[in-house]
């Protein structure tokens, strides 16, 4: 069965009980593997509804088109790496640069452990990547960085913040994207992501002024 055309990438409709929450979990697991199997190419709602084993309409319920289900997976995908990169530079009992070099290695590691995925995913965003929708999760990751920088450094205008928050963002994806492509030993990419911190690190000292940084906030 063709996927119906449709312009919006966005839910049909939230799941208010459990076993439409549940539904749609086990449509979400489908696609990962799917995606997974077969690619961007031949990914189809049709072949993640029979892996699922829901029919087509019930998938349609909760997602309009394939490039709905891909942006699913695309945002989740976004939340779980903008959560875990808040939960390190929000940590108030550690220093900022501290802070900021954690974070690096534990992205690095992330998109390592999770580079197929994020290989297929990568293929698939021209289903979805021109939505207006697609642009906010994007955003959030940005502004994870631009909270930290205003907390730890109070004393620099926001304008220079909102141009550091999003170069730290960009090259940390950049980088780290890159990092993942290639098989490494645990031991090349730690030395990898910590050469990436230091430079990173440099960059915020220098936004603090070269003392800033360092300091608890």
């Amino acid at each position: 069965m063709p996927d119906r055309p449709s312009l919006g990438i966005s839910r049909r409709k939230q799941p208010r009980q459990a076993r439409s929450s549940d539904l749609v979990a086990a449509i979400l697991e489908a696609a990962t593997q799917v995606l997974a199997e077969v690619g961007a190419e031949r990914f189809t709602t049709a072949r993640v509804a029979e892996r699922a084993g829901v029919s087509i309409g019930s998938l349609y319920q909760y997602f309009p088109n394939k490039a709905a289900v891909l942006f699913e997976l695309q945002s989740d995908e976004w939340r779980d790496t903008t959560a875990l990169l808040a939960g390190i530079l929000t940590d108030p009992e550690t220093a900022p640069g501290e802070r900021l070099r954690r974070a690096v290695h534990a992205f690095v590691r992330s998109e390592c452990a999770e580079a197929a995925m994020r290989r297929a995913l990568d293929e698939a965003a021209p289903a979805y990547r021109d939505a207006p929708e697609a642009a906010e999760p994007q955003l959030i990751g940005t502004q994870a960085f631009r909270d930290f920088l205003r907390a730890a450094l109070p004393a620099v205008p926001e304008a220079e913040l909102q141009v550091a928050g999003e170069i730290i963002a960009m090259t940390l994806g950049e980088v780290g994207e890159r990092i993942s492509e290639a098989v490494r030993t645990e031991a090349a990419v730690e030395v990898l992501a910590g050469a990436l911190a230091d430079m990173l690190c440099a960059y915020l000292d220098r936004l603090g002024g070269g003392d800033r940084a360092g300091a608890p906030s």
